[in-house]
């Protein structure tokens, strides 16, 4: 094979000195050396190949973190099969929209989404998935005969995968879903090329190595947590896998496996120090890496974790699924960012997000900007970092973002003298809450199906937890009422709360991470272009000028 293969790091575990030391830790105490860890992979790639797992299929995988999802992530792209980890944060009903995009041969899941499994297999719509697999314990269905476990398929009669890893075609080696601008899943394909420089960009960067022992707090089904555990099986570290995070679980791991790195969101690097506060924990001297990402850590954020995290570096990336990840970094708790000469521009503004990553070129689209003057644009990247394209109906589509080559971000900024780019806003209103993208078409959708509504307007302000929290601005019909937690309910139906909107959307099935916890009546007319689309800036100034700022640490 003449290309890279993100599996080819096997080689490079079975011949460091990982081989025979631990590689991998489970929250439920279960340790793998090296080796152990390669057999299993090539095991679970045999197995699947004899249950009927081809190249080019896709396999979707649903679950919580643990070693045997990590060994599927090489072991379905070993066979030249397409892995596609589906978010478990999702309800069923946004599940199956993403596996109606990319039809899988196989559903591999763990037991907590056995009633997943069943829906599947009951309903006629989905009878392209022919193979059912658990992970962890048993599954205690009705269904459960029809269950095979990966453990089981281990056991295959040809032992270890023998003949070298292969590739599907495109090189697609992952399908990793993203919300479109409508809210439905979208699915991006990434290649073993791109998988490949990012965990490469990474290790150079922020400088993982044999020594670091890399604490899995972000999902498996994300891309920033499946390019940050390829980045430290190539680098032939260890890794720490708890189920999902919470900060009690995650500083249990950190003292007791001497974690020396982890990546966060603002949400995580709050709850961790809020949690360090309460429990007086302080000094974690172990920990030397952190890597920030899903939106900027706000200044108090990154004083307070570098008093808790003594010896850490601590890096942010700026990135998204359609690039593989980061694109740029910047150190933030070293040294300042450099001031620039450029800011001389009404124009200039904006947060920095560093500089690209070595094999990142990053150019400002101006055609759409009318002020030839205007150092401001679209982002747009090139290299071979960016997706493949848009998974659809078994194959690729590049057409709806990549032009000459040239990947649109979908977001705006401009690029200082020094090589520095800064990130002025999305182009299309997505919001970033707690690392996830939420697109506020698709919560508006929902709430304005509510009888009380009139018209709802979803913004994201800041937050120093989530970098982003959802504000849902409401008209009400006339004859309703607003009825605020300290109004006195009248009993005649006719009222609109936030909890009665929060309801709502949970009836309608929206993930709990898209459910706006502030509502805001709005009494006026929301201020509109003259074209009739709403002046989101406008009202959001409006919005921050009526909170009050409120620190959750």
């Amino acid at each position: 094979m003449a290309g890279g293969h993100i599996a080819h790091c096997l080689g490079g575990i079975l011949a460091g000195r990982r081989a025979g030391s631990t590689v991998a830790v489970s929250s439920g105490d279960l340790c793998l050396t090296g080796a152990e860890l390669v057999d299993g992979v090539r095991r679970l790639a045999a197995g699947l190949s004899d249950r009927g797992v081809q190249p080019g299929d896709v396999v979707a995988v649903v679950g919580f973190n643990s070693i045997e999802y990590m060994e599927l992530l090489l072991a379905i792209p070993y066979v030249g099969a397409i892995v596609a980890p589906v978010n478990y944060r999702w309800s069923f009903e946004e599940a199956a929209q993403a596996l109606e995009l990319v039809r899988p041969s196989a559903f591999i899941f763990d037991g907590g989404y056995g009633s997943w499994a069943r829906r599947l297999m009951d309903s006629g719509s989905f009878s392209y998935v022919g193979l059912y697999l658990t992970m962890g314990d048993p599954v205690s269905t009705s269904h459960a005969a029809n269950f095979v476990s990966v453990g089981h398929i281990k056991r295959s009669p040809r032992g270890t995968m023998v003949m070298e890893p292969v590739s599907a075609p495109r090189d697609v080696a992952l399908i990793c879903f993203t919300s479109g601008t409508t809210g439905r899943p979208k699915g991006v394909a990434i290649s073993h090329t791109s998988l490949i420089i990012q965990s490469l960009a990474k290790i150079a960067v922020v400088g993982y190595g044999e020594d670091d022992v890399y604490l899995h707090t972000a999902p498996l089904c994300h891309i920033g947590g499946i390019s940050s555990c390829l980045a430290i099986l190539m680098a032939g570290g260890c890794h720490v896998l708890i189920p999902k995070f919470d900060a009690k679980s995650a500083f249990k791991a950190i003292q007791e496996q001497k974690v020396t790195c982890f990546i966060t969101v603002p949400a995580i690097m709050a709850d961790l120090l809020s949690y360090a506060r309460k429990e007086n924990i302080s000094g974690c001297g172990a920990v030397t890496k952190i890597l920030n990402g899903g939106g900027g850590l706000s200044a108090e954020l990154i004083n307070k974790a570098s008093c808790l995290f003594l010896h850490a570096a601590i890096f942010s990336a700026y990135g998204m699924t359609e690039a593989c990840s980061s694109l740029t970094f910047m150190a933030i708790n070293k040294s300042e960012p450099q001031e620039t000469e450029n800011q001389l521009s009404s124009h200039s503004g904006g947060v920095c997000v560093g500089k690209p990553a070595p094999h990142v070129e990053i150019q400002i689209g101006r055609e759409d900007i009318n002020s030839s003057s205007s150092p401001m644009g679209k982002i747009l990247t090139r290299g071979l970092h960016t997706m493949v394209g848009y998974w659809a109906n078994n194959t690729v589509d590049t057409s709806e973002s990549v032009r000459n080559g040239w990947l649109d971000t979908g977001d705006t900024g401009w690029i200082d003298r020094t090589g520095n780019l800064w990130l002025m806003g999305r182009q299309k209103g997505r919001i970033k809450s707690g690392g996830e993208n939420v697109y506020p078409e698709e919560i508006e959708l929902v709430l304005s199906q509510h009888p009380g509504v009139a018209k709802v307007v979803v913004l994201g302000v800041p937050d120093s937890r989530l970098g982003e929290k959802l504000v849902a601005c409401v008209n009400i019909m006339d004859d309703w009422k607003w009825v605020d937690a300290t109004d006195e309910h009248q009993g005649e139906g006719k009222e609109v709360s936030s909890q009665t909107l929060q309801e709502h959307c949970r009836i309608n099935k929206l993930s709990r991470f898209k459910v706006p916890r502030l509502y805001h009546q709005w009494r006026r007319p929301f201020p509109v272009t003259t074209t009739g689309k709403i002046k989101r800036e406008e009202l959001k100034t409006e919005i921050l000028a009526s909170l009050q700022p409120r620190s959750n640490l």
